[in-house]
């Protein structure tokens, strides 16, 4: 399985961006996609996951109602639609896939990594 983030850019304040993860290779329903950034001087915190299969969504606190987790099923990747940005939303964003089937927030649970995208928030 190969993850390829794009979308990230500079932004302003209350702006918004759209990250995208394609997935390569195969794929299983209970596969766990997540969201995950890392800011300059900080550890990797999560932002967003899903199943592949959609069923199952969960958001950490600093972004619930701001970010939203998707699936683009027409091009086998999954999205983060980022809205209302912060300046703390600034970092590295990273997608990563789970095929555990268990542990949504913690990174060492995911197996599959993209490369980063830059996301800079700032006026």
């Amino acid at each position: 399985v190969q993850l390829q983030a794009s979308g990230g850019g500079l932004v302003q304040p209350g702006g918004s961006l759209r990250l995208s993860c394609a997935v390569s290779g195969p794929t299983q329903n209970t596969d766990i996609m997540g969201w995950f950034r890392q800011a300059p001087g900080r550890e990797r915190e999560f932002v967003a996951a899903q199943t592949w299969s959609g069923g199952f969504r969960y958001y950490a606190d600093s972004v619930k109602g701001r970010f939203t987790i998707s699936r683009d099923n027409a091009k086998s990747a999954i999205n983060l639609q980022m809205n209302s940005l912060k300046p703390d939303d600034t970092g590295a964003y990273y997608c990563a896939l789970n095929r555990k089937g268990y542990g949504t927030t913690n990174s060492r649970d995911y197996e599959y990594w993209g490369q980063g995208t830059l996301v800079t928030v700032s006026s």
